[in-house]
């Protein structure tokens, strides 16, 4: 299952995209979504595969929701998702222990 997907990144939120089918744009994208996610803008095309790694999202999932409803939301990182990857130091340095 070889799919070609354009990503969008939200001007509204950072750390939001889009995956959407090349061939469908944002056709399939409902309103309310898109109305949330705001303007898109074009960040690249890639084809994605099921041997494919993504950084940040399950690749099968992402497959899936392209082939059933069109799209698939990437959600920017929790806060505390942050905070797990500073380096220790730093987070020693701000500990007010």
């Amino acid at each position: 299952m070889k799919r070609i997907c354009s990503i969008y990144r939200s001007l509204k939120k950072d750390g939001m995209y889009l995956y959407v089918l090349k061939s469908d744009a944002l056709e399939r994208v409902p309103e309310p979504l898109m109305a949330a996610f705001g303007k898109p803008h074009h960040a690249f095309d890639m084809v994605l595969t099921p041997e494919r790694k993504l950084s940040r999202e399950d690749i099968l999932v992402v497959l899936e929701n392209l082939d059933s409803q069109g799209y698939h939301l990437q959600m920017p990182p929790a806060e505390d998702e942050y905070i797990e990857h500073l380096p220790e130091e730093l987070l020693r340095r701000n500990d007010p222990m």
